[in-house]
C-alpha cells in the first residue's frame, strides 16, 4: 500500500513501527458548534482509510481527541477561545456546549456509517499531562516564560516548517493579515503551550499549574493525547489540510522536542469541500449539516458516496447539482444491487480478479474513484449473482455505503411493477423531476394528486417508496 505523506511530499510504501499494527491518530472535532459537511469528509476519508488498514489485515489503535478548551478563533494565539464563543452565543456554560457538540458530531458520525474511534479523550481530562510535558520542555530549553505565558521556542529547531517549501515570510502567522503580532513572543513562530489569567480574564475553565491559573493551548493537546494512547512512535497522523500549518508543524515541533527522536513517519491530509465561494466555513455564517441534507431529502450515505467519488487529495466542488448528481447514481446503484439473487457457484478466478482490482485502487493511495469503478466492475461481470453479492459486501465494509442493507429494504418494500398504474408511474416522475429543480411546492402538488388516486408516497433513506393507501 502506497499512501501520499504530507511530510516528504510523496506517495510512500505504508509502514508501521510494530509489523500487524497501526497506531493512528485523528484530529478530532472543536465542539463549539455543528460540524459542517466539509469537515465531516475529513472524517469519512479517514474512515476508510482505517478500515481499508483493517481490511488489509491490520489491528488499527485510532485515538482521537475532542476540542474543548483551548483552540482560539485565530491561528496567532488570539482571539477568544472557540468553546467560550460558542457559550455566549447560546448563553450555556462550556461544558453543556461540549457535550450537546459532541452528541450532535457522533450522530452524525454515524449516520454517515463513520466507525467511532477506539480511544476519544476530551482534552479537559488531560491537563495533568499537558503539565508534565510543558514542565518537561521548559527543563530542555524548548520553552519559556513570557507576559505570564508559556511559548514554544522555534529557534531551539534545526527545521520549524516541516511541510512545505514555502519561504518563511509567506508561512509566519505573525505577519498574516488581521493577525495581531504576541509582543510576549521571542520569535514571531513562537506558540503557546499555556494561557494564564494575565491574557483571559472572562475564560470559564481554568487550572491550577506551575505557572499560574489558566489553561492548554491547542496544539499541545493532540501530541499529549496521543503519546499516552498510542506510544511514543506514531505510525499515521490524520486531519484536514488546513491543520498542517500551524497545527501538526507545531505537534511536530513540541512532540519531537519532549521525545528525543523522531514522531511521526506518515501524514495524511484531507482536502477541502469547496462552494463557488471557496472552502466552506463555519466562519463565514452559513454552512450545510448533515440534518440540513436530510431536511432536503437527502440520504446522509448519498453524501459519503459524493466524497468517496474524488480523491481524497483534491479539492471537491459542492453544488446541489453535483450532489443530485451523486445521489441518483446512489440510487441506481442500489437498485441494480437490489436486483440480485443469491445463488452462487462459490468464488473462482474471475472473483479473485475483480477483488485484486478493488485492492490495487485502495493500494493507490486510497483511490476511492478507483474502487468505486471496482465495484460497478462486479456487476458488470458474468459471475454468478451471489458471487457478486459477496464481493459487494466485502468491498463496502471497507466503502461503507449501506450497499446490501439498503438494497434488501428497497427489494422488500418494491411492488411489482403491475401495482403502480401508468398514470401513478408518470407523476412519479414529474415529481422527481421537480424535486431536483428544487421545486418542492410542485412537488407537495404532484404527492397530493398521488394520494387523491389513492397512492401514499414516502421519502426514505432508500428512496422514494409508493404503496396504497
Amino acid at each position: 500500500m502506497k499512501l501520499y505523506n504530507s511530510l516528504t511530499r510523496t506517495k510512500d510504501e505504508f509502514k508501521t513501527h510494530t509489523p500487524g499494527r497501526a497506531e493512528m491518530y485523528t484530529c478530532g472535532p472543536t465542539v463549539y458548534h455543528y460540524a459542517h459537511i466539509g469537515n465531516l469528509r475529513s472524517y469519512i476519508m479517514e474512515d476508510v482509510l482505517e478500515k481499508y488498514l483493517r481490511w488489509s489485515g491490520y489491528e488499527v489503535n485510532r485515538v482521537m481527541n475532542i476540542t474543548d478548551v483551548g483552540h482560539l478563533t485565530s491561528d496567532g494565539d488570539t482571539g477568544d477561545d472557540k468553546m467560550l464563543k460558542g457559550a455566549k452565543r447560546e448563553h450555556k456554560t462550556v461544558m453543556e456546549i461540549a457535550k450537546f457538540y459532541t452528541d450532535a458530531f457522533f450522530a452524525d458520525c454515524e449516520k454517515l456509517n463513520i466507525r467511532k474511534p477506539k480511544t476519544i479523550v476530551p482534552a479537559t481530562s488531560y491537563i495533568g499531562e499537558f503539565i508534565k510535558v510543558i514542565s518537561s520542555l521548559i527543563e530542555k530549553g524548548y520553552a519559556y516564560e513570557a507576559g505570564g505565558n508559556i511559548y514554544f521556542d522555534t529557534s531551539k529547531l534545526e527545521k520549524y516548517y516541516v511541510f512545505n517549501d514555502f519561504s518563511e515570510e509567506d508561512l509566519a502567522v505573525g505577519v498574516r493579515e488581521g493577525v495581531e503580532a504576541d509582543g510576549n513572543k521571542r520569535n514571531k513562530t513562537d506558540f503557546v503551550l499555556w494561557f494564564t489569567k494575565s491574557k483571559f480574564e472572562d475564560q470559564e475553565l481554568k487550572w491550577e499549574s506551575p505557572w499560574g491559573i489558566g489553561y492548554p493551548g491547542w496544539h499541545i493537546e493532540c501530541s499529549c493525547i496521543s503519546m499516552k494512547n498510542n506510544g511514543e512512535y506514531l505510525d499515521l497522523h490524520c486531519g484536514g489540510i488546513d491543520n498542517a500549518f500551524p497545527h501538526h508543524t507545531n505537534e511536530i515541533a513540541q512532540s519531537e522536542a519532549y521525545l528525543g527522536h523522531e514522531w511521526c513517519r506518515q501524514w495524511f491530509h484531507v482536502h477541502h469541500l469547496n462552494t463557488e465561494g471557496g472552502k466552506m466555513s463555519k466562519s463565514k455564517g452559513e454552512f450545510l449539516t448533515v440534518s440540513l441534507l436530510e431536511q432536503k431529502g437527502y440520504d446522509p450515505l448519498a453524501y459519503r458516496f459524493f466524497c468517496l467519488q474524488s480523491h481524497y487529495r483534491k479539492g471537491l466542488m459542492f453544488s446541489w447539482e453535483n450532489l443530485d448528481n451523486a445521489a441518483a447514481a446512489y440510487s441506481k446503484l442500489i437498485d441494480r444491487i437490489s436486483r440480485l439473487k443469491q445463488e452462487g457457484s462459490g468464488e473462482d478466478e474471475k472473483c479473485a480478479a475483480l477483488r485484486q482490482n478493488f485492492k490495487e485502487a485502495m493500494d493507490n493511495d486510497l483511490n476511492t474513484s478507483l474502487a468505486i469503478t471496482a465495484l460497478y466492475d462486479v456487476l458488470k461481470s458474468d459471475i454468478p449473482e451471489g458471487d457478486k453479492l459477496g464481493l459487494i459486501a466485502d468491498f463496502d465494509s471497507v466503502l461503507s455505503l449501506g450497499l446490501i442493507d439498503r438494497a434488501k429494504k428497497l427489494s422488500s418494500a418494491k411492488p411489482n411493477d403491475e401495482e403502480i398504474p401508468a398514470e401513478i408511474a408518470e407523476l412519479i416522475e414529474e415529481r422527481k423531476a421537480a424535486r431536483k429543480e428544487r421545486n418542492f411546492a410542485l412537488a407537495d402538488e404532484i404527492r397530493d394528486k398521488i394520494s387523491a388516486l389513492g397512492y401514499i408516497v414516502e421519502e426514505t433513506r432508500e428512496g422514494t417508496k409508493i404503496r396504497r393507501a
